[in-house]
């Protein structure tokens, strides 16, 4: 879309329902950047950290004026498959990987913004997105678990929630009770009002039943109450160890952001900028490394919470950020929050990324696609905690899908036994990949016409031909001239087409057939 979506947005005056959408949504993001913090293998002041300065940094240079930016379940997902391969979770060394992995991220986005290549973030197809996204949130919900069992998280993520189904009889009946009592609120004051704030309630209901003194479980512990420190550590080792995973996460975690923004630009008829949010986004990884945090998003839900609030210009995200500031001096009375309360935060949140409804219906529509997407779904699940070696490798299956398609092209033929011309029309994508298609069909038609005097081959029905392509089209007229056949050639689209066969096969060739022949 267009990028005057940052002007029209700048031009928007701050209204009321800014500042209230935007401490709205600090209530709801506070728990979830303890949880997502969790999720990421961080301890939970990092969470705090990273909704502060990003969602206020990103306002300045956000195109949708709804987009909230702050910790998100999948980023958070693919930074501990970043992470935990080469540094354990919660140390030091782990902390400040984290930080530099947002950095490289940061790094990555705006300057993919600044570019404008905004279009990179679309490349990825959807069956690839469709399952891995699917997969990553059932391993979420997994991850959970032990959690909110009340179990010790041993083993990997499957292996640990298969322990806890196998075992029920260590099972911790108060965390599973306050786990189920806190999805119910959740998901029962969704229902009640699209604004009832589900998530906040949990939580103070999860204190208040701890401090009451009816609760014996895992609780979140102390939490410092101070501002965050700016400035990073980094080791040039580990750096080139993350820069892969911070690309996939620059490009793969923006899909959700993206997505967001587009969704809302569409309900409101205004344009929006893909670059333009690269930037914002990038921006806020870029605060997110400086302050002490790790990778961050836009998030789906408490973007749509902003704008139910009445959240109307780029600002409330900025008063959710500072809101978040102002809770840091208070943030000691989470240390109470039973663990049991984030596990059901955290399933709450991924449970709609579930889709594997749509995944079932890809195979009545494409088997192929349908087989990227669930190939990728396994590849998740398999794979864990590396999701980003599952994310490279539905890629290469995309790839390889696409490209033995666009192989599959067909030539007709036709022989005109008064004339003895053999005529070829192929019809499809003429690339490095399907070229030679077109060369073993005129050895198979001369075979089985040994008379014939002259070749005419079509190409308007080509979709698209490369330089592999039009070379083959090229030996093709080499051999056909040393074996004594008239060839002609009529071009694809005009002009593209003579253009590109003049530059093979020169501007005086014979061989072309011109519009006016």
């Amino acid at each position: 879309m267009s990028s005057g979506a940052g002007a029209l947005t700048a031009t928007r005056a701050f209204c009321v329902g800014d500042l209230v959408a935007g401490i709205s949504v600090a209530l709801v993001l506070v728990p979830q950047a303890v949880a997502y913090a969790a999720l990421a293998g961080l301890p939970p002041v990092c969470g705090l950290y990273a909704a502060v300065l990003p969602p206020i940094l990103a306002a300045f240079f956000v195109s949708s004026p709804y987009l909230q930016t702050g910790p998100v379940a999948m980023t958070s997902v693919l930074t501990f498959a970043a992470l935990a391969a080469h540094a354990t979770p919660g140390t030091t060394a782990y902390i400040e990987d984290a930080a530099a992995l947002a950095l490289i991220v940061g790094l990555v986005r705006v300057a993919i913004g600044v570019l404008r290549a905004g279009f990179v973030a679309y490349l990825m197809s959807q069956p690839v997105l469709t399952g891995f996204t699917t997969a990553a949130a059932l391993l979420i919900m997994a991850s959970q678990f032990p959690t909110l069992a009340g179990m010790a998280a041993d083993g990997g993520i499957l292996a640990g929630a298969s322990r806890v189904v196998l075992n029920p009889g260590e099972w911790c009946a108060q965390s599973l009770g306050i786990g189920a009592a806190s999805m119910a609120v959740i998901l029962g004051g969704r229902r009640l009002h699209r604004l009832f704030p589900g998530v906040l309630v949990a939580v103070v209901l999860g204190i208040l039943w701890q401090e009451s003194g009816f609760f014996h479980g895992a609780l979140v512990g102390p939490l410092p109450s101070g501002l965050p420190t700016f400035g990073w550590s980094l080791s040039f080792d580990h750096l080139r160890e993350l820069l892969l995973p911070g690309v996939i996460i620059a490009v793969v975690g923006f899909a959700e952001p993206a997505a967001v923004a587009r969704t809302m630009a569409t309900r409101d008829r205004e344009p929006w900028s893909a670059d333009r949010e690269l930037i914002s986004q990038g921006v806020a990884n870029l605060a997110a490394g400086i302050s002490g945090g790790f990778p961050v998003g836009g998030s789906f839900t408490r973007t749509s919470l902003n704008r139910l609030a009445g959240g109307r210009t780029r600002w409330s995200g900025a008063i959710t950020g500072v809101a978040v500031l102002a809770f840091l001096p208070f943030a000691g009375v989470l240390a109470d929050l039973p663990r049991a309360v984030l596990a059901a935060i955290l399933i709450v949140s991924a449970q709609p990324l579930v889709a594997l409804g749509a995944l079932w219906r890809m195979v009545s529509v494409s088997r192929a696609q349908a087989a990227v997407g669930w190939l990728t779904f396994v590849l998740t699940l398999a794979l864990a905690p590396r999701v980003d070696l599952a994310i490279l490798g539905g890629i290469g299956l995309g790839v390889a899908v696409h490209l033995w398609r666009e192989r599959r092209i067909v030539v007709n033929s036709v022989w005109d036994e008064t004339s003895r011309t053999l005529t070829l029309v192929p019809i499809g994508v003429v690339y490095f990949g399907s070229a030679n298609v077109i060369d073993d069909a005129l050895i198979d038609e001369l075979a089985r016409h040994p008379a014939a005097k002259s070749v005419l081959i079509d190409l308007r029905k080509v979709g698209r031909i490369d330089y592999t392509g039009m070379l083959v089209i090229q030996n093709i007229a080499n051999d056909a001239a040393l074996a004594g056949l008239e060839l002609r050639i009529v071009p694809g689209q005009p002009p593209q087409g003579v253009r590109l066969l003049e530059r093979v096969l020169g501007a005086d060739s014979p061989f072309i057939v011109r519009e006016s022949s």
